[in-house]
């Protein structure tokens, strides 16, 4: 399937989070991030938008970005017991331990 790409801000919001979807699951992080930041910006008390940026900027190393997209997550809803698991394995990468730990203990109580 032929992936055409919708430009930030063009479509309707559907479109822009479907067309998210599938520059993500293609592995294309950097380009669902360019859809996604509008969507987050336009929306930005919708969690599930948030996470799929974090995750974005997470699988192409944005770290700090997915870092500071997560702590917003849990600021809304701090009981996400993914957002804590993803929270906790960027802090890893980033060599942030100690601050990883609460946070994967959060998300392996919750059989994550």
């Amino acid at each position: 399937m032929r992936i055409v790409p919708v430009f930030p801000g063009a479509g309707s919001a559907a479109d822009r989070w479907d067309q998210a979807n599938l520059f993500f699951d293609a592995k294309d992080y950097r380009t669902a991030v360019d859809l996604l930041v509008p969507l987050v910006e336009e929306f930005p008390s919708q969690t599930g938008t948030r996470l799929l940026l974090a995750r974005a900027y997470y699988h192409s190393a944005q770290l700090t970005r997915a870092e500071a997209e997560l702590r917003h997550i849990l600021d809304l809803d701090p009981a996400d017991a993914y957002a804590h698991l993803l929270l906790g394995r960027t802090l890893e990468r980033q060599n942030k331990d100690t601050e990883a730990t609460p946070h994967l203990r959060i998300a392996e109580l919750w059989g994550l």
